[in-house]
């Protein structure tokens, strides 16, 4: 149990981690819109690549925040049946629904993949005035749903423990 528990807290040291790292993305995005913003209305001179890269950062912060978003609980979540149940009932409740997870966030990793490989070996770039190259921001698809994926392995590695055990120490995280 306690290799379960360890390998849980690796998985979760890695989403804190890349989670303050990726949270730099929302200080650029919002230098880029008020960039934008001061351009377009005060200078009467809109820039031809504020919106698109506005884009491309809220994607990438969104799709890479996902794991550490996850791992603090910060998803919407619907506990009414959850919330009455003891930690054992939940756990197992956890455990079968993640079936529903793991295909939905699968099927992301995967097609996210192909989406960015295609991206990546025609080198694709934006239809616009601008044409940045796109691939840069497809490849967080694949790297954020991997990330996702991980962090619901930690979560469910901690359910296991806790419907064996009763309880683990991680519990008090999500109260």
């Amino acid at each position: 149990m306690r290799t379960l528990l360890k390998a849980a807290e690796l998985i979760d040291r890695m989403s804190d981690t890349s989670g303050k790292v990726f949270s730099f993305l929302l200080p650029a995005l919002a230098f880029v819109m008020g960039f934008e913003v001061v351009a377009r209305y005060v200078f009467n001179n809109p820039t031809i690549w504020g919106y698109e890269l506005s884009m491309f950062l809220f994607g990438a912060a969104s799709i890479l925040g996902g794991a550490y978003t996850l791992r603090w609980r910060g998803h919407v979540n619907v506990d009414i049946l959850t919330s009455r149940l003891s930690p054992r009932q939940s756990a197992l409740l956890n455990l079968i629904t993640s079936v529903v997870f793991f295909a939905f966030v699968g099927t992301l990793l995967w097609k996210g993949y192909v989406f960015a490989a295609k991206s990546v070996a025609g080198l694709e770039h934006t239809d616009t005035l601008w044409s940045p190259p796109i691939y840069y921001f497809k490849i967080t698809l694949p790297v954020g749903a991997a990330l996702i994926v991980l962090q619901g392995i930690a979560d469910q590695l901690r359910n296991v423990v806790t419907l064996i055990q009763g309880s683990t120490e991680h519990d008090a995280r999500s109260a």
